[in-house]
């Protein structure tokens, strides 16, 4: 068991961070490990019904990302808009942050809005002196790595084909790679968890067990329950669809359907109950979603799996390719 944030590191020439989506979702590399004798083999998505057996099930996050990001009207503050807490009150991050601290004010839509509180998270709660509706002409907020703003292609590519239920600051990526066809040939299921900023949000404590997690929403309908409690085996597609199916609530063994929050860490040694194999994007150093691959396959099992992807030139991170773990 690895505790230190420096054993989840690895090196990642920048030209291998996607900046651009493939033409064809269904095109990505696919990189599988087998667990059991830690082999590792070069396929493409297209390849994945080949892994799908009788009595699977893949479990995939419907969730949808809104445009979140919106610019004060002069330009001078960025705001992402994370939760509405009453008609005239927002949750948001900003930047820079220097520039809203606690009763600095922007216009936005020609309604001026300021800083009531700023949270231990460094959210800002931000009353504006009417309603406002931030969606209607925000941008999609793409991660950080992506160095440039967002545009028309990415209202479509950086939304996956079944996204349904919005509520999300960031795409659940491995469902990224997958088109209406292909997913109308393997069994599946819907659960939605609403991604977060904190996905982004860096490890700060070199002892990781001190990190705290952020907490988000997710829902488990009857029929995505009852389907998931019939299946032999879970295929979980994403880091989100991992944490649900390991953080929900179950009842003599069985799961059943909810509405709830978890801030779940999942990381060495974590032992799975839920989830038998997994097919996730390639994750960036010493984040918690790397560190959760790492409890299912291994620490250093991955971190040679993720030096070969090096080598190999593969795509890294949301546009990037991706990795079946059985």
């Amino acid at each position: 068991m690895s505790e230190r944030l420096a054993d989840y590191d690895y090196d990642l020439p920048k030209e291998l961070i996607a900046q651009r989506p493939l033409p064809r979702r269904e095109d990505a590399r696919m990189m599988v490990l087998g667990r059991a004798r830690e082999t590792i083999a070069h396929r493409q998505f297209l390849d994945l019904p080949e892994f799908v057996r009788p009595g699977d099930l893949l479990v995939l996050n419907d969730t949808k990302v809104l445009p979140a990001r919106r610019f004060s009207d002069d330009g001078a503050i960025e705001f992402l808009f994370l939760d509405q807490l009453d008609s005239k009150t927002w949750k948001c991050l900003v930047r820079p942050g220097r520039k809203m601290r606690r009763g600095a004010t922007a216009t936005l839509d020609g309604v001026t809005g300021g800083v009531g509180e700023i949270l231990e998270g460094g959210e800002r709660l931000v009353r504006f002196e009417r309603a406002i509706d931030p969606y209607r002409i925000g941008e999609i907020p793409l991660p950080p790595y992506l160095r440039r703003d967002a545009d028309a292609e990415d209202a479509t590519r950086y939304q996956t084909v079944f996204a349904k239920r919005a509520g999300a600051v960031a795409a659940p990526t491995a469902g990224l790679h997958f088109t209406p066809e292909i997913l109308a040939k393997l069994p599946h299921a819907f659960i939605t968890l609403h991604v977060g900023p904190g996905t982004f949000r860096p490890v700060q404590s070199e002892t990781i067990a001190e990190h705290r997690m952020h907490e988000e929403r997710f829902t488990i309908s009857e029929e995505a329950a009852s389907a998931i409690n019939a299946a032999e085996e879970i295929l979980a597609v994403g880091t989100t669809s991992v944490r649900v199916l390991e953080a929900a609530e179950r009842r003599d063994g069985r799961l059943f359907a909810q509405e709830a929050a978890t801030d779940i860490f999942i990381r060495p040694p974590y032992r799975f109950r839920a989830v038998d194999r997994l097919l996730t994007n390639f994750h960036l150093p010493r984040s918690t979603l790397l560190m959760l691959v790492a409890a299912f396959a291994g620490r250093e099992f991955v971190l040679r799996a993720y030096a070969e992807a090096v080598r190999e030139r593969y795509r890294f991170y949301s546009y990037g390719d991706c990795m079946l773990i059985l």
